[in-house]
């Protein structure tokens, strides 16, 4: 019974704490700091748009399946350095939010 009881009050405990880093979360996605960018790295931001532009402008009912995933794969690369150019990253909060998720459920 006594452990039982522990775990829901961990249980809160961790609840409380994952909705205060799920609010600055979002806060900070809402509100981006703006970060300079070099003119080099503001020609790479503007060397990937061009490219993303060219491959939205392709008919890719005539590519392969192969071709295609290829696409795929340079747009998602581009969009990560895109982001790390510019300062954004994955936030750590939303992998707390999951590992805590995750505990809460194998423990209950």
């Amino acid at each position: 019974m006594r452990i039982k009881t522990n775990l829901v009050a961990l249980a809160f405990l961790f609840a409380l704490t994952t909705s205060t880093a799920a609010a600055s979360n979002a806060i900070a996605v809402n509100n981006p700091e703006k970060v300079e960018l070099t003119a080099e790295q503001q020609a790479r931001i503007d060397a990937l748009k061009r490219r993303v532009v060219e491959i939205k402008g392709i008919d890719r009912s005539k590519l392969t399946k192969q071709e295609r995933k290829d696409l795929r794969a340079e747009l998602k690369e581009m969009n990560k350095e895109a982001k790390a150019i510019q300062g954004r990253g994955v936030y750590l909060s939303v992998g707390a939010i999951i590992i805590v998720i995750l505990l809460l459920i194998l423990l209950l």
